[in-house]
Parts: structure tokens; C-alpha cells; sequence
């Protein structure tokens, strides 16, 4: 596992003797549970509330979901580099988004922030 990994992409193997119960993908219920949740959250919110569940822990540390408008998500970043590197990860972002949202994010636009909070982060 990378650290910032999403939860969901944890693999385990356990079991408990000679043909006791297995757990191979202990995240499977987990994803569930969320997407579950992000759901039934008004629709121009999910992605707000999605973003920090599947960028992972570390990403999510050092960004911030802004707005969701007319299918776009504008994400605050810390600086260019962390922009750059998003940019590239963008469509893996999107696929996981939108297995959670009722409605589609079509792109997902990284801005450098210049707030308190953003320079914290740095």
C-alpha cells in the first residue's frame, strides 16, 4: 500500500483455521459504506465530500475541494508542483468520484490557493 492511499484499496488475507472465513478485501465493505453515504448528500456537494475520501489521506492534507459547478471541481493546491502532479493523476480522480456522485464530475481543475489555510499546509 502507498501511504495516501484510499482505504478502500487495502488488500488483506485472514483466516481463521481450516476452512474458516477469509477476508480478502476488507475495503470492498468500506466502499460501499461510503459511497452509500456520499449518496445522500445533495448532489452539488458529493464532490466536496468525495474528494477527500479518494485522493487518500496524504493528498487530502494538502488540498481542499472548493466548488462543484456545471460538472467541474475545483480543488485549492499549496503550489505548482502539487498541481503538476495532480493534473496527472486527474482521470483516476475523476473515475473514483464519479462511482460516488449522482452527478457527474466532467473535469476537475486544480487552482493554487493563496489562503491561511493553503500556506499552512506548505
Amino acid at each position: 500500500m502507498r501511504i495516501g492511499s484510499p482505504i478502500w484499496m487495502l488488500e488483506f488475507s485472514v483466516s481463521q483455521g481450516r476452512g474458516g472465513p477469509k477476508l480478502e478485501h476488507a475495503g470492498a465493505g468500506i466502499e460501499k459504506i461510503v459511497g452509500q453515504s456520499l449518496r445522500q448528500v445533495s448532489p452539488e456537494k458529493a464532490p466536496l465530500f468525495a474528494w477527500p475520501v479518494v485522493c487518500g489521506s496524504a493528498v487530502a492534507e494538502r488540498t481542499r475541494a472548493l466548488t462543484f459547478e456545471a460538472g467541474i471541481l475545483r480543488v485549492e493546491v499549496s503550489d505548482a508542483g502539487w498541481k503538476s502532479e495532480l493534473q496527472a493523476l486527474a482521470p483516476r480522480y475523476l473515475a473514483a468520484i464519479n462511482r460516488y456522485t449522482t452527478e457527474a464530475v466532467c473535469r476537475i481543475e486544480f487552482v493554487i490557493g493563496n489562503s491561511t489555510e493553503s500556506k499552512r499546509r506548505r
